[in-house]
């Protein structure tokens, strides 16, 4: 059983590490769902009327009552079994009472006495949780993540509804991605079981905080996924040495400042798509592309790595133009040359398919973190570590995903909601040392 490193008052609890999932119900989940969700449409009408009541109640006393306290809690466990069950994480058919013992599930602590002044404007201090947990595509609402780039990202909206996991995000296109995986190999892969895990139990933590079930506001830090997700080693890892002070100026005009990185970063981009074409013709024939083509698409994905992390406040300085390895507190490491696949290097493009698809929604993840971020910066002067860990691991996988389309490596992107561990040196063969810039 593992359970989030963190004691807080809601905690996700995954007891079943079991990736086996049966074709003939994931054919039919959506079907075999129906029930639930007329009855969590039923139960959820419910909760949220008694969650005004819990609000008074906090209002005039301070706390809320423990029977309505159970209640609502009862309501954001079972929708996290009913998400959990939907979105693949798990198997076993849920049952309709939200008892604890899923293999998705969540605890929820007792009631606590609260602020009165934070339960009066809970709604409105609950938006910005709401609004990455409809990014994530595990919170109370419904939203569209939209499509990213390396240079231009949109973000998707959302709304209220009467249900408890999102239609639309992050979750939802790694379950359809897990859809197709699972009718081939009849198991779940382990890097987007993790991230549809890790997208639920922040939207259990964002609507029990909305529903004054807790005080405390949730986190978005992918420290709490580390327990049960798993990320193997990969030739393209991030590497976070930034601290979390944000000058108020640099944020406020951050856009600005970011005009010239866009247009460098086209006009490189254009650069990159042809030295990809090339790569590709000589890694069919050879097996691997040549040093000099990897060092310049390797900068490429290191520049554009640089610029978006600024962009978007996960990184702190004005980034360099070049690329350059260690020069950015937001660093991708990539490792050098190997031999790779033909089979793989013919059919990379269409290969990297699944890994855009879901790198767009984690681009939509990562453009609502700048957004939040950027408010918060410029208030406090300071990035929340959280957001800005989620941003970095968002950051990670398109990172990974972009090495993989320009041959850099065949190892498919990892995923898992966590970040890389402590960097490892990067051996570069002599005589050519990589020890300054790309040109």
């Amino acid at each position: 059983m593992a359970v989030d490193p963190e004691v807080r008052p809601i905690r996700l609890v995954v007891r079943d590490d079991d990736l086996e999932r049966s074709r003939l119900t994931v054919f039919f989940r959506l079907l075999l769902a129906i029930p639930h969700f007329v009855w969590l449409t039923l139960w959820g009408i419910a909760a949220f009327v008694v969650a005004f009541i819990l609000w008074l109640a906090v209002l005039i006393e301070g706390k809320a009552p423990e029977n309505l306290h159970d209640f609502v809690a009862g309501y954001v466990r079972y929708a996290t079994h009913v998400g959990a069950y939907v979105f693949l994480a798990a198997n076993p058919y849920p049952g309709f009472r939200g008892a604890p013992g899923y293999s998705i599930d969540v605890e929820i602590e007792p009631p606590v006495p609260q602020s009165r002044w934070a339960g009066f404007f809970r709604l409105l201090l609950a938006l910005p949780a709401l609004l990455l947990a409809a990014a994530l595509g595990g919170g109370f609402f419904t939203g569209s993540p939209g499509q990213a780039s390396w240079g231009w990202s949109s973000g998707g909206d959302g709304h209220a509804a009467w249900y408890s996991f999102s239609a639309g995000g992050t979750a939802s296109a790694a379950a359809f991605l897990a859809w197709f995986a699972i009718l081939v190999r009849g198991r779940a892969p382990r890097g987007l079981r993790d991230l549809i895990t890790y997208a639920i139990g922040y939207g259990a933590q964002a609507g029990g905080y909305l529903l004054l079930l807790t005080p405390r506001y949730p986190t978005s830090d992918p420290k709490l996924a580390e327990p049960y997700a798993e990320l193997p080693e990969h030739p393209v890892r991030i590497v976070v040495q930034d601290d979390l002070d944000r000058p108020r100026l640099i944020v406020a005009f951050r856009l600005f400042l970011v005009i010239p990185h866009l247009v460098w970063l086209t006009l490189w981009s254009v650069a990159a798509f042809f030295a990809a074409i090339v790569a590709w013709f000589v890694a069919l024939v050879t097996g691997q592309i040549p040093l000099a083509l990897h060092r310049f698409l390797a900068s490429y994905v290191r520049y554009a790595t640089h610029v978006v992390a600024f962009l978007y406040v996960v990184g702190r300085r004005f980034p360099g133009f070049t690329g350059r390895a260690g020069s950015y507190g937001i660093d991708v490491e990539i490792d050098p040359p190997t031999w790779q696949s033909r089979w793989k290097i013919l059919f990379r493009v269409i290969l990297a398919i699944p890994a855009l698809i879901l790198g767009g929604a984690l681009g939509g993840v990562a453009f609502v973190v700048g957004l939040l971020g950027w408010w918060y910066a410029l208030v406090r002067g300071r990035m929340p570590e959280g957001l800005r860990n989620l941003g970095a691991s968002c950051l990670r996988y398109n990172a990974q995903t972009y090495a993989y389309l320009g041959l850099l490596t065949d190892r498919y992107p990892c995923a898992a909601p966590v970040l890389e561990g402590s960097p490892r040196p990067v051996d570069w063969p002599d005589p050519f040392v990589f020890t300054g810039d790309t040109f």
